[in-house]
C-alpha cells in the first residue's frame, strides 16, 4: 500500500508541524481547516520553521522550495478525501472527531487510511464510527513536530496489519522513530508523562514547594530539559486536564483524579503559554510564576 498523499485536516499546532514534516519527506500534502486565517497563519509559519532548518543548513534553499510547492490548503473537508492517508489533527473532543470522520466517509477512495493524532481518545471507538475499521489507526505526533523524534503508532481492536505497516512505512520515510502502544487510555507517552505532571500540580496545591522550587527541582534533580509546570503551560492545561479525565474515566482509578487547582486554572481561562497565563504569566519579558 504506497503511500504518496497525504490530507491533514486541523490546521493548529500539531496540523502545520505535520504538514511541514509530510511535505519534507516527499509526500503531497492537503492541509485543510474550518479558518483561512488559520491557514494562512499554518503556511507562514512553515514557511518559517523551513527557513530556520534553511538557516541551520539541515536543508537547502530548493528543499525547502520544493516542500512549500507540495502543500495546497483548503476550506473544504472534501478536498482531503483522495488523499492515500488522512491525519486528523483537529482540537482533543472526541465529538469533534467523530463529526470530521462522518462528514469524510463520502469523498473517501476505498484504500484511504484513516488516522487520528489523538492523544488519549479511544482508537477503537473512533473506528468503530466509520466504514473502515481496519483502515484507522491512532498516529500520534509529539509536539514541536519537527522536532519530536517519536510517533506513538496505535492500533485499535480491528487494525490489520497491511494499515499498521502502510503507517510504519510513512514514520520511517519522516526520519521519525515508531513506538506501537497498544489502544488504552492515553496510550504510553501520556499514561506516563500526565500523571506526573498532575502530580506536580499536586504538590504545588498542597504547598509542598513553589512554581519555581518544582520547576527547578525536577530540572536539576531528574535532568529533564523542562519542568513539569512550564512543560503543562506549553502543552495547555486544558489539554492536560482533559487527558486526566480520561485517564480518570477510563481507568476507574483515584490515582488519576485530576488536581482541583489545574481545574480552577481551565475554569479561570488561565490555559498556559495559548492564553499567556498558566503556571507562569508569559505578558512580560520573562515569565513570572502566578504561584
Amino acid at each position: 500500500m504506497a503511500i504518496q498523499s497525504i490530507g491533514i485536516v486541523g490546521a493548529g499546532q500539531m496540523g502545520n508541524g505535520i504538514a511541514h514534516v509530510c511535505a519534507l519527506a516527499g509526500y503531497d500534502v492537503v492541509l485543510s481547516d474550518v479558518s483561512q486565517d488559520a491557514l494562512n497563519a499554518a503556511t507562514a509559519l512553515i514557511d518559517k520553521n523551513l527557513e530556520r532548518q534553511v538557516g541551520r543548513e539541515k536543508i537547502d534553499a530548493a528543499e525547502k522550495d520544493a516542500a512549500m510547492g507540495r502543500i495546497r490548503t483548503t476550506l473544504k473537508l472534501a478536498d482531503v478525501g483522495p488523499t492515500d492517508l488522512i491525519i486528523e489533527a483537529a482540537t482533543e473532543r472526541e465529538t469533534v472527531k467523530q463529526a470530521i470522520f462522518e462528514d469524510l466517509l463520502p469523498h473517501l477512495k476505498p484504500n484511504t487510511i484513516l488516522t487520528s493524532n489523538t492523544s488519549s481518545i479511544s482508537i477503537t471507538r473512533l473506528a468503530s464510527r466509520t466504514d473502515r475499521p481496519e483502515k484507522f489507526m491512532g498516529f500520534h505526533f509529539m509536539n514541536p513536530v519537527p522536532v519530536m523524534q517519536l510517533v506513538e503508532l496505535i492500533r485499535g481492536i480491528a487494525t490489520d496489519e497491511e494499515t499498521f505497516q502502510a503507517c510504519k512505512s510513512v514514520v520511517d520515510a519522516l526520519g521519525k522513530t515508531a513506538a506501537t502502544a497498544e489502544d488504552f487510555p492515553a496510550f504510553i507517552v501520556n499514561r506516563i508523562l500526565m500523571p506526573m505532571i498532575n502530580e506536580a500540580v499536586y504538590t504545588l496545591y498542597e504547598g509542598v514547594g513553589n512554581v519555581t522550587s518544582i520547576d527547578m527541582a525536577m530540572k536539576l534533580g531528574t535532568n529533564h530539559p523542562m519542568g513539569p509546570l512550564e512543560l503543562a503551560d506549553f502543552i495547555g492545561l486544558d489539554t492536560c486536564l482533559a487527558i486526566m479525565n480520561v485517564l480518570h474515566d477510563g481507568l476507574a482509578d483515584t490515582k488519576y483524579r485530576p488536581c482541583p487547582l489545574l481545574t480552577k486554572y481551565v475554569e479561570a481561562g488561565w490555559l498556559g503559554r495559548k492564553t499567556q497565563r498558566g503556571f507562569y504569566d508569559y505578558r512580560g519579558e520573562e515569565p513570572v510564576p502566578t504561584r
